[in-house]
């Protein structure tokens, strides 16, 4: 058993389907960020900048997820997050057991299809999701970062491959970590370079 999970990778590569999966298999609960309520300011004067949104709303998903741990619930599933954030997950939750599986898709026509297919809002901009697919491609694993590459596969192998990372892999809760540069992380914020 562990005490966190997170799901990462970009849009349109499956994380909300995996999460709903695996929350139903381990019965357990999901955090994402969009259940962050909606703000306008600190307060009520300064304006909101996308650095400060995005901090903000790291910070209320990191305290909701650790509060369902406080509460006894094992195996919370984090997803949503941005992915220069998943920088922080090995100084935030050291000490803690959790693995984070990292989507991505090395077939980009999968991903676009993926993306255009989903019964929510579709993306738009094929072009920086592709930008974004491919920098998380070329970053070395995290600490308890482990893989999937959904190219090809189906729900149901995603999920299993999951389930068999989860089962097999022994969590690190003790370990020597540097924070990566952040050229090496995609951020929908700050956008690095990527527009």
């Amino acid at each position: 058993m562990l005490d966190f999970i997170f799901v990462t990778g970009t849009s349109g590569v499956g994380k909300s389907t995996l999460c709903k999966n695996l929350m139903d298999q381990l019965r357990s609960v999901v955090v994402e960020e969009h259940m962050v309520p909606e703000f306008l300011s600190r307060d009520g004067v300064e304006d909101m900048t996308g650095e400060l949104e995005e901090r903000t709303c790291w910070e209320c998903t990191k305290a909701m997820a650790q509060c369902f741990h406080r509460l006894g619930y094992r195996n919370v599933i984090i997803s949503d997050i941005d992915d220069l954030r998943t920088s922080d997950i090995p100084i935030d939750f050291r000490g803690y057991r959790y693995l984070t599986l990292k989507l991505v898709c090395t077939d980009p026509e999968q991903l676009q299809s993926q993306m255009r297919d989903r019964p929510a809002n579709g993306l738009i901009d094929y072009e920086l999701q592709e930008k974004c697919n491919a920098k998380n491609l070329m970053r070395a694993p995290l600490v308890n970062e482990h893989t999937i590459d959904v190219a090809g596969l189906t729900e149901n192998d995603v999920f299993t491959k999951a389930l068999e990372i989860l089962s097999s892999k022994e969590p690190l809760t003790e370990y020597e970590y540097t924070r990566p540069p952040k050229e090496q992380f995609y951020s929908w914020v700050f956008a690095n370079g990527l527009r």
